[in-house]
């Protein structure tokens, strides 16, 4: 391994405790409720904001935003009026000789033009005709402009006419609609609840699952200079830096991860066999009842990295976990480990049905001597076992 990619490894782990701690999900009513995962149900939300009598309070504030985006994508002499339109939902723009339907998201309609939108999260006419938008509008004599509104402007996307399509972002949407609400005092007074939903609309489509506080940025600069990564501060231009900077991380970020989870694996397996041609014997040799009759990794998912020990005499399960196992039995059981090491393995004994544990204990085995292989007079998870059996 080169020292570049030694030190982004590094850098990689970390960040990792960092962000995850500037990215862990807040609460927000549009998380809580699923709210926006669907085209449509965000469709709403901007067709109201769009309505001039829409219970927003705003009246025609959010539609001149929106057509004042939408005009920055025109030329001079093509310029629309910025209100006086009205807003229908779900429009059937296919007309009457065509085979199926294709349906608009949101029409913007007045006397002189039309403004057909097509809502999704990447800026892509995902299988709609764009033609056939263009002339919806355009019926009446009337001036037709087709928008394609979303979170993400990916140009490469836009095909078969769709390159002719004005973007709109979410993002420049909402933070218009922000500052106008931050220089309306009054508005703010008298409408409680709508700047409640608002700000939730703000955080969850504009600002991520968290915002980033002063100490997260503060320690990410900090690990920037101890990991030798400062100097991308000073490179020009700073958009095109930052992308490549998080292109590279998520490059090594992706085979730290692959590699841990082959890593994991490959423990999963040598415990196994240790248990099988090992631990199950030195327990055995102790136990007068309840003896280890099989040793299983079936389990999968959050439950993979465990082996179980199944016993006869229907006595309690006992399990060897590690890595991410170890933690979600370490949070189901009533007196959690505190400070748990997570390089090591862990012993637990599940009763019932329900997949909860009684009591769990961290070993001083390690991962890395999992790895390396044990010798077979080692009996330090046979004695742990035997510990977590005989707890009352």
């Amino acid at each position: 391994m080169t020292a570049t990619a030694r030190s982004l490894n590094q850098l990689a782990t970390a960040l990792v405790p960092l962000l995850s701690r500037s990215l862990a999900e807040q609460f927000n009513v549009f998380r809580v409720m699923h709210h926006g995962t669907h085209e449509k149900q965000l469709s709403n939300v901007f067709a109201w904001l769009l309505r001039v009598d829409g219970t927003h309070g705003f009246g025609d504030a959010f539609q001149r935003l929106f057509v004042e985006h939408v005009n920055r994508g025109l030329s001079s002499g093509a310029q629309l009026p910025t209100s006086g339109y009205r807003v229908v939902q779900e429009v059937d723009t296919s007309g009457p000789d065509a085979l199926g339907k294709d349906v608009a998201d949101i029409v913007l309609a007045s006397p002189r033009a039309s403004i057909v939108v097509e809502n999704f999260e990447a800026s892509d006419g995902h299988g709609h005709d764009y033609q056939r938008y263009l002339a919806f509008g355009a019926a009446g004599s009337k001036q037709s402009v087709v928008v394609l509104l979303c979170a993400r402007h990916e140009a490469h996307r836009q095909t078969d006419g769709w390159e002719h399509a004005v973007v709109v972002t979410y993002t420049e949407l909402l933070e218009g609609l922000q500052a106008h609400i931050a220089r309306d005092a009054a508005w703010q007074r008298t409408h409680p609840e709508q700047l409640f939903f608002v700000n939730q609309l703000v955080d969850h489509f504009v600002e991520g699952a968290g915002a980033v506080s002063n100490e997260d940025r503060i320690a990410f600069i900090r690990t920037m200079c101890e990991t030798g990564e400062s100097a991308r501060y000073g490179y020009r231009p700073q958009e095109v830096a930052a992308q490549e900077f998080a292109d590279l991380l998520a490059q090594h970020a992706k085979r730290q991860f692959e590699e841990g989870r082959a890593t994991l694996a490959q423990i999963k397996r040598s415990l196994r066999s240790f248990a099988e041609q090992t631990v199950a014997a030195q327990v055995n040799n102790a136990l007068r009842r309840g003896q280890i009759e099989s040793v299983q990794a079936r389990w999968v998912g959050k439950w993979e990295w465990c082996i179980t020990l199944r016993r006869t005499d229907s006595e309690p399960l006992v399990l060897l976990e590690f890595g991410p196992t170890a933690v979600v039995f370490n949070g189901l059981a009533p007196e959690p480990l505190v400070d748990p090491d997570y390089s090591k393995v862990f012993v637990s004994r599940q009763v019932g049905a329900d997949e909860s544990v009684d009591r769990i204990v961290q070993t001083d085995v390690g991962l890395d001597e999992i790895l390396a292989g044990l010798p077979s007079d080692d009996t330090r998870l046979a004695d742990t076992v035997l510990a977590v059996i005989s707890a009352s």
